[in-house]
């Protein structure tokens, strides 16, 4: 019995020939000694899947640095060169966005050695993205499980962010440390009518904390919506910033 000619025509369709820049699936071939990490991450373009788009980004990310680095046209350069700060005007201007997780973890210092070193120019993040920056510096946040309870730990004075945990000390220090520097900034705005926008306000912050671990000791330039959501204005403190803008008030436009 002879297979019917509209099945053998779906399962032998003749294959077109692929582009003459088609690239073919290949990985990293371990066998040839030691690793080397340039080739390894290089392969990331060929290996398929969700590796191919991180090697795309990569790739993508290599060109914003190539271009950052080179030499931009003076006239191109006047409109921005009596900006703040004293970093360097270059050629490519690069937003660097992130939530408040990733300053909870240990990828803060990746992001603080990328503003440092002046790879990016403008960061934008939550209000739990700063926070958090600040809370690191007066104390630890240590490495626990998923699984740990979080009613057993609130007991004993810890809290859980995924497997992180946070001593309740470490805000009680926030508070103390914030709460002296707003009152400083309400006796500045009463006195000289400053007015406080979240970028001028988390670069104060970023003064004061005066600590090279912190993100925001290096950065000057930062996008903050939401500076006044989390425990800035959390009722949990006996005194927060939330006081500071509802009552005699610190104003932030």
């Amino acid at each position: 019995m002879e297979a019917p000619d509209a099945a053998l025509d779906a399962v032998f369709v003749k294959s077109h020939s692929m582009p003459s820049d088609a690239v073919p699936v290949k990985g990293y071939d371990f066998s040839s000694g030691s690793v080397d990490y340039h080739s390894l991450l290089s392969t990331y373009n060929t290996i398929g899947f969700q590796a191919t788009h991180f090697g795309l980004a990569v790739k993508e990310i290599r060109n914003m640095l190539e271009t950052k680095i080179q030499k931009a046209p003076e006239d191109a350069l006047k409109p921005y060169l009596s900006e703040p700060g004293d970093r360097p005007v270059d050629n490519c201007t690069i937003f660097l966005g992130y939530t408040s997780n990733l300053i909870t973890s240990g990828i803060r210092e990746t992001i603080r050695y990328l503003v440092q070193h002046n790879m990016v120019d403008c960061l934008v993040t939550s209000a739990g993205g700063i926070e958090e920056d600040f809370i690191k510096c007066l104390g630890h946040t240590y490495i626990g499980d998923f699984s740990l309870s979080g009613k057993e730990l609130r007991s004993k004075g810890i809290n859980r962010t995924g497997n992180l945990l946070m001593p309740n000390d470490n805000y009680c220090k926030f508070e103390e440390w914030i709460t002296p520097i707003l009152d400083r900034l309400v006796d500045e705005q009463k006195s000289k009518g400053k007015v406080w926008s979240p970028s001028s306000f988390i670069a104060e912050l970023g003064k004061e904390i005066n600590n090279p671990q912190s993100v925001y000791y290096w950065a000057y330039m930062v996008s903050c919506g939401d500076v006044s959501d989390p425990r800035l204005f959390s009722q949990r403190h006996t005194r927060t910033i939330f006081q500071y803008f509802v009552q005699p008030s610190l104003t932030a436009r």
